[in-house]
């Protein structure tokens, strides 16, 4: 065998192993690409996504979307990381970046699922107080062991405890505070805008003076119907904007949408701040394989969205949910939505 002959036969091994490698070690990157997209005015597997309890749903027509970001598992092969860097509908970040080194992946969801948990309760509340429903102390939670289980029900609006008016949750730990763990109290409350009562036997507050009713509540506008998000699958605060305004669509007194296809994300607040999230380009994308005629971009992902490659969706700058709701008007009037 001559010296070329093995230099060559060597260097083609060399390459067979490394492309071997290549496909089959991983490397601590994860690959992100556009989700699916949910419209908030209609059903998942023949369930909506807004259920309202109480009153009937606003007939609407169009789509209010939440956008989505798909990611693999951690330990893309070096071949896959490679070819995502050069798609622009892949993006290739580091693994620690969606999934902490100190948590597991299921941990991770976990954490991400009740981000968007909180961020329903936060859309609720934003939504029915720009509809003028006034602030009450409302019932989030009866766990199974609570004494109220039974008694009172997630939504109840709470009115008095003991006798005395519970305007705000301040109140209602004061009322507690006086109240000895076992004491028997009646609670009125509103329930889907009827008035009623019942009575809880308190429990002891965990070291604290006073006691417990044994729910979790929060300060809130309350309306005369219940208002219930089903999204099993989403993690993260991201919907919280298009949930906002998918409740505004159906229980308001206004059609937002006027038959167009809308597709929008971003974080809510309970001042009805629009806040940043990651993935705009990714989620731009998801927005144009819709159809969208519009995509509601936070005001503080505005750089990053036009930097991204040209989606092709008109895109509205929104700061706030009066933001969001001014450019649906201009779409539904025919004027330019400000855009970023």
């Amino acid at each position: 065998m001559t010296r070329r002959i093995a230099v060559l036969s060597v260097g083609a091994l060399l390459l067979l192993v490394f492309g071997v490698l290549g496909t089959v070690v991983p490397v601590p990157y994860v690959a992100q690409v556009p989700g699916p997209t949910f419209n908030t005015l209609g059903e998942i597997d023949g369930e909506q996504i807004i259920e309202v309890e109480g009153r009937e749903r606003n007939e609407v027509e169009g789509n209010l979307n939440l956008t989505t970001v798909g990611v693999s598992k951690g330990g893309l092969s070096l071949v896959q990381a490679v070819r995502g860097w050069f798609d622009d509908e892949v993006a290739v970040v580091p693994e620690e970046a969606v999934y902490p080194p100190d948590r597991t992946e299921e941990e991770t969801r976990q954490v991400n699922r009740q981000a968007f948990i909180t961020s329903e309760a936060a859309a609720e509340s934003v939504a029915l107080g720009e509809l003028g429903y006034p602030q009450k102390v409302v019932v989030r939670d009866v766990p199974d062991d609570s004494p109220a289980e039974g008694r009172l029900e997630e939504g109840d609006a709470l009115e008095s405890v003991d006798g005395r008016a519970v305007p705000d949750t301040d109140v209602l730990a004061d009322v507690l505070t006086a109240i000895p763990p076992g004491t028997e109290v009646t609670v009125a409350y509103t329930r889907l805008g009827e008035p009623g009562s019942t009575t809880v036997t308190t429990r002891s507050a965990d070291g604290r003076d006073g006691s417990l009713l044994g729910i979790s509540v929060l300060d809130q506008p309350a309306a005369p119907f219940d208002v219930d998000i089903q999204v099993a699958d989403v993690g993260g605060p991201s919907a919280g904007l298009m949930l906002t305004l998918g409740i505004l669509d159906l229980v308001g007194d206004e059609d937002l949408t006027g038959g167009a296809v809308i597709a929008g994300t971003g974080t809510i607040d309970l001042d009805g701040n629009v806040g940043p999230i990651g993935g705009i380009p990714l989620k731009m994308l998801a927005a144009r394989d819709i159809g969208a005629e519009l995509f509601l971009v936070p005001a503080g992902n505005c750089a990053e969205a036009l930097a991204a490659p040209d989606a092709g969706v008109p895109m509205a700058k929104v700061a706030t949910l009066d933001d969001a709701v001014a450019a649906l008007a201009d779409l539904r009037a025919g004027r330019t939505p400000e855009s970023c």
